[in-house]
């Protein structure tokens, strides 16, 4: 794959592009709407267990799925959609059901958004880095190390292909891959490596669509920070992977509106390409913002970037099942049963809700044993414990998936304490009860440790239904192991903590004591009948911009002018095994309407740092008139391609 970075004015779009078949059921027919090539090469395009793969490096290695999955890999059609990751998972080809078909997915962290308990090597080269803005300024100083060009590196080597096809052999089915904004540009002095992650980002959809492996994007990280306070202060609520810790400047403080109008254009940018017919059925969820500090930013203000969000989406896409993604957003911890999102923009087309239900960073010291043998009673109160608590959560989603629609589990894990290598971030302190150093070596686990957490796993797991565990690999530090093994569903997999077949959770919690899904989500709730119409009287209570962000009026405020260049996502590029070129019609972007010019700065404009403007003063002639307040994309129904 040869991607190439596109600046551009007015987007174009292409009419050949191949839509990919559906099928009523497993099938290896041509997935481009035609019939399947033959490769002159006598590689085998496609296998099953025990087959061999050619990787796209050149390497091979045996598939190892004993769940009925193939791979489907054909040079001369690189966006067929054939490849199904196990026997009860619907080939890419064919639709997803979110009231029948089950999420068993993992999440690729510390890939492109870096975190220090998952990558601890890259933090313990650099003192003082705590967030991926202070690596990044330390690395690109030590240019006799390579700079910042050691993050390339990391990209290429932290998850390979083999990671994706042995996803498909542990009986998942989907991974959430969080990606930042800086993998299509950065402002000012931003000191991140920009325009470098996407076309591994691409690679890894094309892993995934070989494997069968459906993938949920998620923006982690948005300009100013969403989420920005330090874990290492106790009384701080926030997280070290929105970029850069300190402050949350999304819709807060002077840069709160133009900070929004940066993220607005990413999730635009972002959104026109995978709703491409090349990438729709790989990307079928698109999370808009992870953990957005709603008790920060406040209810009003967040929820009206999410009406204006989904407007351009929907703009972009047109309205019903199979135009673009889901559009996912995250319940910002609000914790009220019944859940404070159900009613919320009923009527609208395809939304889902992300919870983050975790045991980790309750704040107690987590001291009940979990080493209590190997039988029945592996885990002592532990599985109670979590079906029991996240019952909470799954009355919550019932609540939701009557009032609002389809809901899941987007990230938790078996950190039952709080114990890993900069799990609280560098220079965190853990309120575990108990010696840390016990669990940050799993070498020295007992099996009835083991069993215990696989006992604690498989009740979450059944409890919460549909979810993406976090995450799928941790890497050593410098002591040669993995010091939060309990957060590694791969290492888990590999010293006998994980069920090797997600399936065998179900039933581990017994009845239910609460309300049961049945399956069934109202119409309008799947892109069905009814999809589009949300009363007008829900979304006026939302304006955007805002009237006020945290009592301060928006007018004043500094924004951006809609008059600047659209950065459009680079497509890779196929040759087949005639070494012909293939043609298709991904350009990077959907709709050909949609040509809205981005936000830039005004000129003569001194803006404050948008990462540091909770407390500074209000700068002048920073307001742009008319033009600056244009929303990022509002279009008309795509034209058909």
């Amino acid at each position: 794959m040869l991607p190439v970075y596109l600046t551009v004015i007015r987007p174009h779009s292409s009419s050949t592009a191949q839509r990919p078949a559906t099928a009523a059921g497993p099938t290896t027919a041509g997935g481009g709407g035609e019939s399947p090539t033959t490769p002159i090469s006598a590689e085998a395009i496609t296998g099953g267990d025990g087959s061999t793969v050619k990787a796209g490096d050149g390497s091979t290695f045996t598939y190892r799925n004993q769940f009925g999955g193939i791979w489907y890999a054909d040079p001369n059609d690189p966006y067929n959609n054939n490849a199904y990751p196990n026997s009860w998972t619907p080939p890419l080809n064919q639709s997803w059901n979110f009231g029948t078909n089950r999420i068993y997915g993992v999440n690729l962290g510390g890939w492109f958004v870096l975190e220090p308990f998952i990558t601890p090597v890259l933090y313990q080269k650099y003192p003082g880095a705590t967030d991926e803005w202070s690596l990044s300024t330390l690395m690109a100083a030590d240019t006799a190390n390579g700079g910042l060009n050691q993050l390339e590196d990391h990209y290429k080597t932290f998850i390979t292909e083999q990671d994706i096809a042995e996803i498909a052999g542990a009986g998942l089915n989907w991974v959430r891959l969080p990606i930042p904004f800086w993998a299509i540009d950065k402002w000012g002095d931003e000191p991140f490596l920009a325009k470098t992650s996407w076309k591994y980002i691409v690679q890894a959809l094309q892993w995934c669509r070989k494997y069968g492996i459906r993938v949920k994007f998620d923006l982690h990280t948005i300009p100013g920070s969403q989420n920005g306070l330090s874990l290492c202060k106790p009384e701080d609520r926030g997280y070290n992977h929105s970029g850069k810790g300190g402050q949350v400047n999304f819709l807060m403080g002077v840069m709160g509106i133009a900070n929004a109008q940066r993220a607005m254009n990413y999730i635009r940018i972002i959104t026109e390409f995978i709703s491409q017919p090349e990438w729709k059925d790989v990307v079928p969820v698109f999370g808009i913002m992870n953990e957005a500090l709603i008790s920060e930013i406040g209810v009003t203000e967040l929820r009206s970037f999410y009406v204006e969000v989904y407007d351009m989406i929907r703009g972009i896409t047109g309205v019903g099942e199979g135009k673009g993604p889901f559009i996912s957003i995250h319940d910002g911890f609000e914790g009220a049963d019944p859940s404070p999102w159900a009613g919320f923009m009923s009527g609208s087309d395809r939304i889902a809700l992300d919870m983050h239900p975790y045991f980790a960073f309750g704040g107690g010291p987590a001291l009940a044993p979990i080493d209590t043998g190997v039988g029945p009673n592996a885990g002592g109160t532990w599985p109670q414990t979590a079906c029991n608590v996240l019952a909470s959560y799954t009355n919550r989603r019932q609540a939701v998936r009557i009032g609002f629609g389809v809901t899941f589990a987007g990230e938790w894990s078996n950190g039952i304490n709080d114990c890993g290598l900069f799990l609280r971030s560098v220079g965190g302190t853990p309120t575990y009860g108990g010696n840390c150093s016990d669990w940050q070596d799993s070498t020295n686990w007992t099996a009835g440790t083991k069993a215990g957490i696989q006992a604690f796993a498989e009740a979450s797991m059944d409890s919460l239904r549909d979810w993406f565990f976090w995450t799928w690999k941790v890497a050593n530090s410098t002591a040669g192991i993995v010091e939060s093994p309990l957060w590694s569903y791969q290492l888990g997999l590999q010293q006998g903590w994980m069920p090797t077949d997600p399936r065998t959770a179900i039933g581990k919690c017994g009845p239910s004591s609460g309300p049961v899904f049945d399956g069934t989500y109202d119409s309008w709730m799947t892109g069905g009948a009814g999809a589009g119409t949300i009363a007008a009287a829900q979304t006026a209570q939302y304006p955007y911009p805002p009237a006020n962000l945290q009592s301060t009026p928006v007018g004043p405020l500094p924004v951006y002018t809609s008059t600047g260049s659209i950065a459009t996502l680079p497509a890779p590029t196929f040759t087949d095994t005639k070494g012909k070129p293939i043609s298709s019609g991904d350009d990077g972007w959907f709709n050909p309407n949609d040509s809205q010019p981005g936000p830039t700065p005004i000129p003569g404009c001194n803006y404050p740092d948008p990462w540091n403007a909770l407390a500074v003063p209000v700068p002048a002639g920073c307001t742009g008139g008319v033009d600056a307040a244009l929303p990022a994309a509002i279009t008309p129904p795509p034209s058909q391609r």
